[in-house]
């Protein structure tokens, strides 16, 4: 009976990575979505949710830290929040897509120098071609500064990415090496 249950867990082992590692690309098409989509809007629809999200954060500092800034301080702050806040979410957005591009090719086995630059190389010639997307889009112009922004979120990503799977195979998944090799 303890055999029947071994193999009845090995199939649904077995079954569940069939079926759960293709899918774990699917994070990296959504991000790749979200950031086509960003890039799609037009330069005053982009420069507004900046806007917004700027606004958002300044006031949610001022009520959290209590600092009881009036309407002008805070309009102040927006405006000199706002650039930094884009360049922001450009590194943001390319660290997300690099982490969700290279955790999957890390679970299919793929380490050290050749993760880096097959992720790498992929996610900054996304943020290149989404650039020159910009190009067509009313009010956008491409910039090889937001590239080299991206390229940095990339590269964190993909660090992020390799120290995750390191720690993981040495203290979560290591037991169950472990327990393989006897």
């Amino acid at each position: 009976m303890k055999k029947l249950f071994y193999y009845i867990w090995l199939f649904i082992k077995t079954l569940l990575r069939l079926v759960l590692k293709p899918l774990s690309f699917i994070p990296a098409i959504v991000m790749m979505y979200l950031i086509f989509s960003f890039s799609g809007q037009n330069g005053s629809s982009s420069a507004a949710l900046s806007y917004k999200v700027t606004e958002v954060i300044v006031e949610t500092v001022n009520e959290t830290a209590d600092l009881n800034l009036s309407q002008a301080q805070i309009n102040a702050y927006i405006e000199r929040f706002h650039y930094p806040v884009r360049k922001l979410a450009h590194f943001t957005e390319y660290m997300l897509l690099a982490i969700s591009v290279a955790f999957p090719l890390y679970v299919y086995g793929m380490r050290g120098i050749w993760l880096m630059l097959f992720a790498g190389a992929f996610c900054v010639g996304f943020a290149a071609l989404d650039e020159y997307h910009q190009s067509f889009v009313s009010g956008r112009t491409p910039s090889k500064k937001d590239v080299m922004i991206d390229s940095c979120g990339v590269f964190l990503g993909i660090i992020l990415t390799r120290i995750i799977g390191f720690i993981g195979r040495k203290t979560v998944f290591a037991p169950l090496a472990k327990k393989r090799r006897h």
